[in-house]
This record gives C-alpha cells, sequence and structure tokens, in this order.
C-alpha cells in the first residue's frame, strides 16, 4: 500500500493551511541472541524500514491534539499540557502522552501543545515494536518542536521508562535503542545492562531480509516468558555455588560445559545452555558480518532457531513449520524465529531473485499445515528515529 500524503492529511484533520513538519521512527528486528537480554547478555537488532511517521505544529496554547490515522475511529484525543497522566479511554494516545510528560519532567522545556497525526506501517501484531516506535517519534519530534538538547540514549531510556512505569509494560531496553540509535545497513551488538554497542555492517549483496508473521495470536507468550525467566535465574543460583558469577551471559561456552553438572534440574540446565550458546552466537555475528561473511552469519541465525526450538523449546508448530519449510527452499542461507517466541515472526535470508518463489513455495506448505496464511514483507536495513521531508516517506 503507498503512503499516503501526509502533510494533506494533516491540513484536513487539524483544519489548517499550515505546512507541519514530519518526523519517522523505524520498527526494528532483532537478527540474532534471543532471549539473551534479561539473562546478561547481547542482543543484535537493527532498525527496519517499516515504522511510525508523525506530522506535527505547534500550538499557541497548552493543548496537545493526537490523531492517528491507523485509529481513525478514536478521532482526535485532546489532552492539556497540565494534566499529561495516564487515561485508559486515550488508548494508544497514552504512549506520546508518556513521552511528553517525561521529557518534561526530566527537566526539558515544553511551552505549549501542539497538533500531532501519527501513521504507522508496522505490521499489527508481528512484534516488530510499534510501541517503542511511537515513542521514539515523539521524542524526536518534541526535540525539534521546541529546540531541545536531548542525549540520544538519555531519550531512549525515557522510552524505556514510559514502557514500564506509564504504560506498565515490563520490558527491556533493546527496541527503544535499537530504534533510537539505529543505523542504514547496519545491526547493533547491543549489551543490554551496560548499554555497551557497536555497530555492525549488514552487507546482504544479492539477499534481503524477509519476514514471515505466522499470523498466529499470542496467547501464552506471557506466562512461559515469566517461567523462562525463573528457570534461568534457578540455573544461575546453581552455578553460583561453583562461580563468581553475576548473570549467564558472563559465562563462556567452555565455563558452562565445565561446570553445567551444577545445574541440578536437567530442564534448567538447557534454558541455560541456550542463554550461554546464544550470546555466544550474537558476539560471532559480529565478526562474521564486519568480515562480510553471510554464509556463516547464516549458519548462526540456523542455530540460533534450533538452541530456541530444543533448548529453550518458545518456538511453537507455526514458527518450526515456517522456518523448516524456508530453510528447505533454494536460495535461503538461514532462518529463524524472532521476537519471544510461541507466534509473532520468523526471519529469513533469502536470495533477491528467488524471493517470488520463496513467498509461493513456504506459504503452500505453511497453509497445508497450519491451516491458514503467512504474511511475507521484506526489510530494508534503515536509520534511527529522525526528521524528515514529505519526498522522504
Amino acid at each position: 500500500m503507498p503512503n499516503p500524503n501526509l502533510t494533506e492529511e494533516f491540513r484536513n484533520i487539524f483544519n489548517t493551511k499550515e505546512t507541519p513538519q514530519i518526523f519517522f521512527a523505524p520498527g526494528r528486528i532483532n537478527l540474532i541472541g534471543e532471549h539473551t537480554d534479561y539473562n546478561g547478555g547481547h542482543v543484535f537488532p537493527a532498525s527496519i524500514s517499516f515504522g511510525t511517521y508523525a506530522v506535527a505544529r505547534k500550538r499557541t496554547d497548552q493543548q496537545f491534539r493526537f490523531y492517528s490515522m491507523n485509529f481513525a475511529h478514536t478521532g482526535i484525543i485532546p489532552c492539556s499540557l497540565s494534566d499529561l497522566s495516564f487515561n485508559e479511554e486515550h488508548d494508544w494516545a497514552n504512549y506520546p502522552k508518556g513521552m511528553i510528560q517525561y521529557i518534561q519532567a526530566s527537566g526539558h522545556d515544553i511551552s505549549s501543545g501542539a497538533d500531532i497525526l501519527f501513521y504507522g506501517n508496522i505490521p499489527n501484531g508481528a512484534g516488530l515494536s510499534s510501541s517503542a516506535s511511537i515513542e521514539m517519534v515523539t521524542g524526536v519530534l518534541l526535540e525539534n518542536l521546541f529546540n531541545l538538547k536531548i542525549d540520544r540514549i538519555d531519550m531512549v531510556k525515557l522510552g524505556q521508562k514510559v514502557e514500564n512505569e506509564y504504560i506498565g509494560v515490563n520490558s527491556g531496553i533493546m527496541d527503544q535503542f535499537a530504534i533510537g540509535m539505529g543505523k542504514q545497513d547496519h545491526a547493533i551488538l547491543l549489551n543490554c545492562q551496560t548499554l555497551e554497542h557497536e555497530y555492525a555492517p549488514v552487507n546482504l549483496d544479492d539477499y534481503v531480509i524477509m519476514i514471515i508473521n505466522t499470523n498466529k495470536q499470542r496467547t501464552l507468550a506471557g506466562s512461559k516468558y515469566n517461567e523462562r525467566r525463573e528457570q534461568c535465574e534457578q540455573a544461575l543460583a546453581d552455578l553460583q555455588t561453583a562461580l563468581a558469577v553475576q548473570s549467564l551471559g558472563e559465562l563462556s561456552k567452555e565455563q558452562f560445559e565445565a561446570h553445567k553438572y551444577v545445574i541440578k534440574n536437567e530442564t534448567n540446565r538447557r534454558r541455560a545452555k541456550h542463554a550461554v550458546y546464544e550470546n555466544a552466537r550474537t558476539i560471532e555475528a559480529l565478526e562474521k558480518l564486519r568480515a562480510g561473511d553471510l554464509q556463516a552469519f547464516g549458519e548462526l541465525v540456523n542455530a540460533s532457531h534450533d538452541s530456541l526450538q530444543h533448548d529453550y523449546e518458545v518456538t511453537g508448530a507455526e514458527l518450526d513449520t515456517l522456518v523448516e519449510t524456508a530453510r528447505k527452499q533454494d536460495g535461503v542461507i538461514g532462518a529463524r524465529m524472532t521476537g519471544a517466541g510461541f507466534g509473532g515472526c520468523a526471519i529469513a535470508l533469502v536470495e533477491k531473485d528467488k524471493v517470488v518463489h520463496f513467498k509461493q513455495n513456504v506459504n503452500r506448505t505453511y497453509r497445508d499445515k497450519i491451516g491458514y496464511d503467512a504474511t511475507f514483507y521484506t526489510a530494508m536495513i534503515g536509520d534511527g528515529a529522525k526528521k524528515i521531508t514529505e519526498g522522504e516517506i
């Protein structure tokens, strides 16, 4: 679907002839490093070409007015600069409201209200992080409209704070970091604890990153996610009887193999093995991409899924069907689930001129086995949140 003329939409919705400013924040995919963040390890995300556009102009009064083309039925949602508290009736608009409140509370002067139109082209329910995208586009918008100087990592932290404290979702910092700090044609090796990070060039040459949405409603993810965290914590507690470590992410594969016997429960041992080996894969992925070895990177991607399937057990029939079928296709050098699991998306590295056959073949098998279609998106790796022009939409 072609993107609409957002300036025109803005003028119609807010009944003005003024030319607004336009901002964009991407969504993100995690290329490798799954369920490593809360285990003290690394993740390896990249910002993508899908995302959230925000079109805005300052007002002369204290009123903020929010409108989303994706939720047109909610109409214009107004609020005052003097009351930015969470309001269930404001639905999606709580994300930008939280960002305004926290940026102001951190000492930045927001002197008036604004009219803001949002438009997102991130596929719904795909787990590509639309909420963090709204938070970061709001941050960049405020920075520009009110001439603020906000350190980008501080803005990333405020986005996470909105998610954790204002909205009440206990998520990590990866989404906001990837979206705020993204760089075209690069992925980010990020330590979620220390925020140390390095950029890795992703030169895909004749390949594309295909995102494949299972279109499965995720219901079990929350409870299973908490269960996996507890299992890893128990494994760590056992290891701490023999090793002076604060997290599983500190262990090399060799250290783990030498001490895994102290983890009493066999299931917990497999969970910990995934965390340790997956962290090692993310660090190796950086080396392989820097060396331009896409084939070796594809092998790490495959190994990641196998570990998530067998050691961490968070895949399920839908994701496994997609990944197994994808790997059998011509021109595929790697495929894995991405995200928390139990639904959501898989990614595959596919040769450009094989994409049409890839989609047809994978979807045919998926529909035969699962009973409904998957959805396919080609992701380009783009820049993080920034101001843009109408021509860049």
